[in-house]
């Protein structure tokens, strides 16, 4: 039972998070003039702790790891009147997995993003707070005993982006998470890592 009660405060504590940051966003957007444009990303993740090696027949192996997949998705961006400070809230897919001829391991999960960046002439810094959503291993054919599930994780974003016009970046960022195996107290998986993202608004 008390185990539960603090799982569900975790849980809690975490959502209550990410909706102040959504909210600070909007709140943002009202109490200034601002420009608020459909928002978009695309790119790949790598690190973080190792979740499954495959053994192909010819001897040769390949590894999912806890950061990596390609991610995809949208939100919103809110630039304020001076062009210096942009709020991005976007939602993503972010999947990873092993393909063979009789059978495959995907890692999947939903990242909610909240960030903010000050920006200059062709450069914007930034980071804030991403929330993983369903985040599970899982396999099929010869992998088919291969299925784990996480706790929803909340976790830490830092991005640096070259400004390649007014409304698409390219950039690089660090994830700083870690996630928990549902049903344990203990087990951690560390999801830190690098990665690249083309980003923009309409």
């Amino acid at each position: 039972m008390e185990f539960s009660q603090q799982k569900r405060q975790n849980v809690k504590f975490n959502k209550i998070m990410l909706v102040a940051a959504a909210a600070g966003l909007c709140a943002a957007s009202q109490a200034m003039a601002v420009d608020v444009r459909p928002h978009y990303k695309v790119g790949f993740d790598g690190g973080g702790d190792k979740l499954a090696t495959v053994v192909f027949t010819d001897g040769t192996h390949e590894n999912i790891k806890a950061n990596a997949g390609i991610f995809f998705g949208g939100g919103m961006s809110i630039v304020n009147d001076s062009k210096s400070v942009e709020g991005e809230l976007a939602i993503t897919y972010k999947v990873d997995d092993i393909t063979a001829s009789n059978g495959d391991v995907t890692w999947s999960r939903w990242p909610i993003d909240a960030l903010a960046f000050y920006r200059w002439n062709k450069v914007r810094l930034g980071g804030g707070l991403t929330y993983h959503i369903n985040p599970k291993l899982s396999g099929s054919g010869v992998a088919s005993g291969i299925n784990l599930t996480f706790k929803d994780s909340l976790g830490y974003l830092l991005q640096a982006d070259w400004r390649i016009t007014e409304k698409m970046n390219l950039g690089a960022r660090y994830t700083m998470l870690d996630y928990g195996l549902s049903g344990s107290t203990t087990s951690k998986v560390h999801s830190n890592g690098l990665g690249i993202v083309f980003s923009g608004s309409f």
